[in-house]
């Protein structure tokens, strides 16, 4: 048995999901940003509780490292790390971006252009101004650009555009969308959540390809911004 709780608090709408054997047992969103920190363990506890298991049967913990929100990120990772070194059990620590690009890859397939092109997945988390975290992946979700913090232009990505149909998603995309008017640019509305994780983190688990507890941290790509900061 593998039973697992994801979580995912990497954007604006905070998930967990608890699933066994890579089947969805129970599945809770939170869209108050600002509550996160505190809706967190009162969610898992009631998944817990629904699903009439008690918090030392879990196998795993999975989270969304990043990146994302600076503060959902802090709040995401240290529940997940809290509850593995309290349970004793794995950390299962995943690419926000490759969530998105696998929630796409699963559940849009009707957006995706046809098969006489390779088909690329662009990832985008809005991160301020004309600036997106991004990655790009093919469709067996490697990585052909690596994660990092990006200022968009209208020459962006032109180079794999020039081969490659790309489908472009995430908060982050409509930027993209203002500026680009290639034939070979997609565009969809999916979006990611803690049930695309779960998937994603049974696989891992059934690897045994896990996170160092101790050195796991988010992914945050650039510096932390308040308020009043001229850059």
């Amino acid at each position: 048995m593998a039973l697992i709780v994801a979580i995912d608090t990497a954007v604006d709408t905070a998930g967990v999901c608890l699933s066994k054997d890579n089947q969805v047992l129970g599945f809770l969103e939170n869209e108050r940003q600002k509550d996160h920190a505190s809706w967190i363990h009162t969610a898992i506890r009631r998944l817990m509780n629904e699903a009439g298991l008690e918090m030392k049967s879990l196998n795993a913990v999975a989270v969304t490292a990043g990146p994302g929100s600076y503060t959902g990120l802090r709040v995401g990772m240290a529940t997940a790390k809290g509850l593995c070194y309290a349970l004793k059990i794995p950390l299962i620590a995943e690419n926000t971006l490759k969530v998105m690009a696998y929630a796409v890859k699963q559940e849009d397939r009707q957006t995706l252009p046809g098969a006489g092109s390779p088909v690329l997945i662009c990832p985008m988390i809005d991160a301020r101004r004309m600036e997106v975290f991004t990655a790009l992946f093919n469709d067996k979700l490697e990585e052909i650009i690596p994660s990092a913090a990006k200022i968009l232009d209208p020459l962006s990505f032109n180079n794999y555009l020039q081969n490659s149909a790309i489908l472009f998603c995430g908060n982050g995309n409509v930027k993209w969308k203002g500026l680009t008017v290639h034939n070979n640019a997609y565009f969809s509305s999916i979006r990611h959540n803690a049930l695309h994780l779960a998937a994603l983190a049974a696989e891992k688990l059934s690897h045994g390809q896990f996170s160092d507890l101790v050195y796991a941290e988010p992914l945050y790509l650039k510096n932390f911004y308040t308020p009043g900061d001229s850059n």
